[in-house]
Protein backbone atom coordinates (compact mmCIF):
# COMPACT_ATOMS: atom_id res chain seq x y z
CA UNK A 1 0.00 0.00 0.00
CA UNK A 2 3.33 2.65 0.08
CA UNK A 3 3.45 4.45 3.06
CA UNK A 4 0.43 5.47 5.46
CA UNK A 5 -0.76 9.12 4.43
CA UNK A 6 -0.99 11.22 7.20
CA UNK A 7 -4.80 12.66 7.92
CA UNK A 8 -5.02 16.15 6.16
CA UNK A 9 -4.99 19.26 8.51
CA UNK A 10 -6.25 21.90 6.07
CA UNK A 11 -8.76 23.40 7.55
CA UNK A 12 -12.31 25.23 5.37
CA UNK A 13 -13.15 22.45 3.72
CA UNK A 14 -16.84 23.14 2.06
CA UNK A 15 -19.18 21.04 4.39
CA UNK A 16 -20.43 17.87 3.07
CA UNK A 17 -24.42 18.59 2.72
CA UNK A 18 -27.35 16.29 1.31
CA UNK A 19 -30.70 16.24 -0.43
CA UNK A 20 -33.73 13.83 -1.05
CA UNK A 21 -35.57 13.25 -3.86
CA UNK A 22 -38.08 10.22 -5.30
CA UNK A 23 -36.29 8.05 -3.30
CA UNK A 24 -32.51 8.95 -4.22
CA UNK A 25 -30.12 10.55 -1.57
CA UNK A 26 -27.78 13.38 -3.32
CA UNK A 27 -24.36 14.29 -1.98
CA UNK A 28 -23.70 18.07 -2.16
CA UNK A 29 -20.55 20.33 -1.43
CA UNK A 30 -22.42 23.12 0.17
CA UNK A 31 -23.15 23.62 -3.65
CA UNK A 32 -26.13 22.98 -6.09
CA UNK A 33 -23.26 20.87 -7.81
CA UNK A 34 -24.27 17.02 -6.89
CA UNK A 35 -21.47 15.10 -6.12
CA UNK A 36 -22.76 11.40 -6.00
CA UNK A 37 -26.22 9.68 -5.00
CA UNK A 38 -27.51 6.53 -3.47
CA UNK A 39 -30.96 5.30 -4.15
CA UNK A 40 -31.38 4.38 -0.64
CA UNK A 41 -33.35 1.25 -0.89
CA UNK A 42 -30.85 -0.05 -3.50
CA UNK A 43 -27.58 1.39 -1.64
CA UNK A 44 -25.30 -1.08 -3.91
CA UNK A 45 -27.13 0.04 -7.51
CA UNK A 46 -25.31 2.52 -9.40
CA UNK A 47 -27.19 5.18 -9.46
CA UNK A 48 -25.90 7.86 -11.69
CA UNK A 49 -25.20 7.29 -15.85
CA UNK A 50 -21.73 8.49 -15.17
CA UNK A 51 -20.62 6.46 -12.66
CA UNK A 52 -22.08 3.72 -14.57
CA UNK A 53 -19.48 4.08 -17.40
CA UNK A 54 -17.03 4.59 -14.83
CA UNK A 55 -16.72 0.56 -14.44
CA UNK A 56 -16.55 0.62 -18.42
CA UNK A 57 -13.41 -0.83 -17.32
CA UNK A 58 -14.61 -4.07 -16.50
CA UNK A 59 -15.11 -4.60 -20.78
CA UNK A 60 -11.21 -4.52 -21.08
CA UNK A 61 -11.05 -7.48 -18.57
CA UNK A 62 -10.90 -11.03 -19.08
CA UNK A 63 -13.98 -12.59 -17.70
CA UNK A 64 -12.00 -15.09 -15.31
CA UNK A 65 -10.26 -11.99 -13.88
CA UNK A 66 -13.27 -9.06 -13.99
CA UNK A 67 -13.47 -9.04 -10.24
CA UNK A 68 -9.86 -9.72 -8.91
CA UNK A 69 -7.22 -7.47 -7.49
CA UNK A 70 -6.47 -3.99 -5.91
CA UNK A 71 -9.31 -1.15 -6.92
CA UNK A 72 -8.31 2.46 -6.33
CA UNK A 73 -10.93 5.53 -6.16
CA UNK A 74 -9.26 9.14 -5.83
CA UNK A 75 -12.64 11.11 -5.11
CA UNK A 76 -14.83 9.20 -2.99
CA UNK A 77 -17.62 10.99 -4.06
CA UNK A 78 -20.88 9.20 -2.62
CA UNK A 79 -19.04 6.22 -2.05
CA UNK A 80 -21.07 4.65 -5.00
CA UNK A 81 -17.88 2.70 -6.88
CA UNK A 82 -16.50 2.13 -3.37
CA UNK A 83 -19.38 0.33 -1.91
CA UNK A 84 -19.71 -1.38 -5.63
CA UNK A 85 -16.25 -2.40 -5.52
CA UNK A 86 -16.20 -3.39 -2.03
CA UNK A 87 -19.79 -5.13 -1.47
CA UNK A 88 -20.54 -6.49 -4.66
CA UNK A 89 -17.12 -7.29 -6.68
CA UNK A 90 -15.38 -8.21 -3.29
CA UNK A 91 -12.27 -6.39 -4.31
CA UNK A 92 -9.78 -5.37 -2.24
CA UNK A 93 -10.48 -1.63 -2.01
CA UNK A 94 -9.03 1.29 -1.53
CA UNK A 95 -10.67 5.30 -1.57
CA UNK A 96 -8.60 8.23 -0.88
CA UNK A 97 -10.48 11.39 -0.06
CA UNK A 98 -9.43 14.94 0.85
CA UNK A 99 -12.37 16.62 2.52
CA UNK A 100 -13.19 14.37 6.25
CA UNK A 101 -16.38 15.53 5.87
CA UNK A 102 -16.95 13.52 2.36
CA UNK A 103 -15.95 10.30 4.59
CA UNK A 104 -18.16 11.65 7.49
CA UNK A 105 -21.12 12.11 4.90
CA UNK A 106 -20.74 9.29 3.13
CA UNK A 107 -20.18 6.48 6.72
CA UNK A 108 -23.43 8.35 8.43
CA UNK A 109 -25.72 8.73 5.21
CA UNK A 110 -24.58 6.31 2.19
CA UNK A 111 -23.77 3.65 3.61
CA UNK A 112 -20.09 3.35 3.71
CA UNK A 113 -18.40 1.10 6.15
CA UNK A 114 -15.74 1.61 8.56
CA UNK A 115 -12.46 0.24 7.40
CA UNK A 116 -11.88 -3.58 7.10
CA UNK A 117 -10.12 -6.51 5.98
CA UNK A 118 -10.96 -5.61 2.30
CA UNK A 119 -11.74 -1.71 2.48
CA UNK A 120 -8.79 1.28 3.31
CA UNK A 121 -10.79 4.55 3.56
CA UNK A 122 -7.74 7.17 3.27
CA UNK A 123 -8.13 11.03 4.11
CA UNK A 124 -5.05 12.44 1.97
CA UNK A 125 -4.49 14.48 -1.10
CA UNK A 126 -4.91 12.36 -3.38
CA UNK A 127 -1.54 14.22 -5.77
CA UNK A 128 0.39 13.51 -2.53
CA UNK A 129 -1.04 9.65 -2.41
CA UNK A 130 -0.39 8.62 -5.47
CA UNK A 131 3.37 10.31 -5.24
CA UNK A 132 3.91 7.79 -2.19
CA UNK A 133 1.90 4.86 -3.43
CA UNK A 134 3.75 1.82 -4.21
CA UNK A 135 3.57 1.31 -7.85
CA UNK A 136 2.30 -1.20 -9.69
CA UNK A 137 -0.14 -2.20 -7.02
CA UNK A 138 -3.56 -1.47 -8.66
CA UNK A 139 -5.88 -3.34 -11.26
CA UNK A 140 -7.89 -1.10 -11.51
CA UNK A 141 -8.08 3.02 -10.50
CA UNK A 142 -11.06 5.25 -10.94
CA UNK A 143 -10.41 8.96 -11.15
CA UNK A 144 -13.42 11.81 -9.91
CA UNK A 145 -11.91 14.76 -8.25
CA UNK A 146 -13.61 18.16 -8.07
CA UNK A 147 -14.01 20.22 -5.60
CA UNK A 148 -17.50 22.45 -4.26
CA UNK A 149 -17.48 24.35 -7.77
CA UNK A 150 -17.37 21.44 -10.40
CA UNK A 151 -15.42 23.22 -12.78
CA UNK A 152 -12.95 21.30 -13.76
CA UNK A 153 -10.92 18.47 -12.71
CA UNK A 154 -8.48 19.22 -9.34
CA UNK A 155 -5.74 17.27 -10.52
CA UNK A 156 -5.52 16.84 -14.75
CA UNK A 157 -1.58 17.19 -15.64
CA UNK A 158 0.87 14.80 -17.45
CA UNK A 159 2.70 14.47 -13.63
CA UNK A 160 -0.45 13.36 -11.92
CA UNK A 161 -1.40 11.05 -14.81
CA UNK A 162 2.23 9.47 -14.37
CA UNK A 163 1.76 8.46 -11.18
CA UNK A 164 -1.61 7.30 -11.83
CA UNK A 165 -0.04 4.82 -14.66
CA UNK A 166 2.68 4.15 -12.33
CA UNK A 167 0.19 2.79 -9.73
CA UNK A 168 -1.23 0.29 -12.07
CA UNK A 169 -0.26 -3.68 -12.92
CA UNK A 170 0.59 -4.30 -16.34
CA UNK A 171 -3.02 -4.87 -17.42
CA UNK A 172 -4.31 -2.41 -15.39
CA UNK A 173 -7.57 0.05 -15.94
CA UNK A 174 -8.25 3.60 -15.23
CA UNK A 175 -11.31 5.28 -15.95
CA UNK A 176 -11.54 9.25 -15.87
CA UNK A 177 -14.41 11.69 -15.04
CA UNK A 178 -14.31 14.76 -17.10
CA UNK A 179 -16.88 17.18 -16.37
CA UNK A 180 -16.96 20.76 -15.47
CA UNK A 181 -17.44 24.28 -17.51
CA UNK A 182 -13.73 25.01 -17.35
CA UNK A 183 -12.98 21.29 -18.25
CA UNK A 184 -11.67 20.45 -22.16
CA UNK A 185 -11.72 17.06 -23.09
CA UNK A 186 -9.77 17.38 -25.76
CA UNK A 187 -6.96 18.91 -23.31
CA UNK A 188 -7.35 16.21 -20.86
CA UNK A 189 -7.28 13.44 -23.37
CA UNK A 190 -4.25 14.94 -24.77
CA UNK A 191 -2.23 14.74 -21.74
CA UNK A 192 -3.85 11.32 -20.40
CA UNK A 193 -2.53 9.46 -24.42
CA UNK A 194 0.53 11.51 -23.67
CA UNK A 195 1.43 9.59 -20.47
CA UNK A 196 -0.77 6.37 -21.83
CA UNK A 197 0.06 6.53 -25.24
CA UNK A 198 -2.82 6.91 -28.14
CA UNK A 199 -3.24 3.34 -28.66
CA UNK A 200 -4.32 2.72 -24.82
CA UNK A 201 -6.88 5.86 -24.41
CA UNK A 202 -10.49 5.96 -25.17
CA UNK A 203 -13.95 7.41 -23.84
CA UNK A 204 -17.35 6.96 -23.47
CA UNK A 205 -19.99 9.94 -25.48
CA UNK A 206 -20.54 12.43 -23.09
CA UNK A 207 -23.61 11.95 -20.75
CA UNK A 208 -26.60 14.38 -21.24
CA UNK A 209 -25.31 15.74 -18.23
CA UNK A 210 -21.59 16.39 -19.98
CA UNK A 211 -20.00 13.74 -18.10
CA UNK A 212 -17.46 12.24 -20.48
CA UNK A 213 -15.76 9.20 -19.20
CA UNK A 214 -11.89 8.09 -20.29
CA UNK A 215 -10.66 4.49 -20.26
CA UNK A 216 -7.16 4.50 -20.03
CA UNK A 217 -4.53 1.64 -19.60
CA UNK A 218 -1.28 -0.15 -19.05
CA UNK A 219 -0.53 -2.37 -21.77
CA UNK A 220 -3.93 -3.95 -22.60
CA UNK A 221 -4.48 -5.92 -26.03
CA UNK A 222 -8.16 -5.17 -27.33
CA UNK A 223 -9.77 -8.28 -27.81
CA UNK A 224 -11.88 -8.87 -30.70
CA UNK A 225 -15.39 -7.72 -31.39
CA UNK A 226 -16.96 -10.55 -30.45
CA UNK A 227 -15.30 -11.49 -27.36
CA UNK A 228 -16.28 -7.60 -26.03
CA UNK A 229 -19.69 -8.56 -26.90
CA UNK A 230 -19.06 -11.90 -24.98
CA UNK A 231 -17.91 -9.85 -22.06
CA UNK A 232 -20.33 -7.29 -22.38
CA UNK A 233 -23.25 -9.80 -22.12
CA UNK A 234 -21.48 -11.37 -18.90
CA UNK A 235 -21.18 -8.14 -17.21
CA UNK A 236 -25.01 -7.99 -17.44
CA UNK A 237 -26.11 -10.96 -16.64
CA UNK A 238 -23.69 -10.48 -13.52
CA UNK A 239 -24.57 -7.01 -12.54
CA UNK A 240 -27.40 -5.60 -14.58
CA UNK A 241 -29.35 -5.38 -11.49
CA UNK A 242 -26.89 -3.16 -9.76
CA UNK A 243 -26.86 -0.75 -12.87
CA UNK A 244 -24.55 -1.34 -15.25
CA UNK A 245 -25.64 -1.50 -19.28
CA UNK A 246 -22.54 -2.61 -20.76
CA UNK A 247 -23.96 -3.34 -24.50
CA UNK A 248 -24.76 -0.38 -24.36
CA UNK A 249 -21.07 1.03 -23.66
CA UNK A 250 -19.63 -0.75 -26.37
CA UNK A 251 -22.02 1.22 -28.58
CA UNK A 252 -20.35 4.49 -26.81
CA UNK A 253 -16.79 3.41 -27.03
CA UNK A 254 -14.43 4.87 -28.86
CA UNK A 255 -10.88 6.19 -29.73
CA UNK A 256 -9.09 9.42 -29.40
CA UNK A 257 -10.07 11.45 -32.11
CA UNK A 258 -7.52 12.14 -35.12
CA UNK A 259 -7.30 15.60 -33.71
CA UNK A 260 -5.47 14.57 -30.08
CA UNK A 261 -3.73 11.76 -32.24
CA UNK A 262 -1.86 13.98 -34.45
CA UNK A 263 -1.01 16.37 -31.79
CA UNK A 264 0.69 13.62 -30.15
CA UNK A 265 3.15 13.24 -33.34
CA UNK A 266 3.10 17.13 -33.80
Amino acid sequence: MGRDAKPVKRQGWAPATLSEYDGVRFLHLDSIWVQGAMRIRKPQQLELEYIQRMMAWMLWRDAAELSAGHAIQLGLGAAAITRFCHKVLRMQTTAVEINPTVIAACRAWFHLPENDRLLTVVNADAAEWVANAEPQQAQVLNVDLYDHEAASPVLDDENFYAGCRALLAEGGLMTVNLFGRDASFARSALRIARVFGSDQVWSLAPTKEGNTVVVAARGVRVPEREELERRAANIEALYGGHGLPARKWLRLVRPLPLSIVNQLHA
